[in-house]
């Protein structure tokens, strides 16, 4: 068995005298909340009201904004204010995503990476470059008797070091 099914804070759980429990208010105030459309509970087969977590928060919201001297008026404007940037934000979201993968898709998109000679080559979108995972120790050596110092590869099993090659990808958009 797979456990207790937790609620969401969206399920309709709380009867109303629970509700107004848990924000500190008398029943009625709820009923009248709900009149006015500043928190619409769920309705049973029977009409009952059920709140959810999230109505509750909604209410303790509302008694604190109407502790601050706020109207209901202005608390209604307020809480469809609130509930609008919820939904601008969301929206945000899904285009940020959408744009995202339409920049993968996009048709003349080029990819250009630096290949192992430091030549230029253009890869597929989306692809990688292959990658070396060769281990390579770097140690200084004296160069000739001018006492200059080099940087030398060589791989730590002792045979000839590969050309270190870097990988620098960069996006080119086509504007036709």
């Amino acid at each position: 068995m797979d456990g207790p099914v937790r609620p969401s804070e969206d399920d309709p759980i709380f009867a109303i005298a629970v509700a107004a429990q848990l924000a500190g208010m008398h029943p009625q105030t709820l009923r009248q909340y709900d009149r006015m459309g500043l928190v619409s509970p769920q309705r049973t087969a029977g009409r009952v009201r059920r709140y959810s977590l999230t109505d509750v928060q909604a209410l303790r919201e509302i008694a604190e904004l109407s502790g601050d001297g706020v109207s209901l008026e202005g608390i209604a404007r307020i809480m469809l204010l609130r509930e609008e940037n919820r939904e601008l934000r969301h929206r945000v979201r899904a285009l940020e995503s959408e744009l995202a993968d339409e920049r993968l898709r996009r048709q003349g998109r080029r990819v250009f990476a630096a290949g192992q000679a430091g030549e230029v080559v253009t890869i597929m979108a989306g692809r990688r470059s292959g990658r070396r995972t060769g281990v390579v120790v770097w140690r200084p050596q004296r160069r000739g008797d001018r006492g200059e110092e080099r940087t030398a590869a060589t791989p730590a099993d002792g045979s000839q070091a590969p050309e270190p090659s870097a990988v620098v990808a960069f996006e080119a958009v086509d504007e036709h």
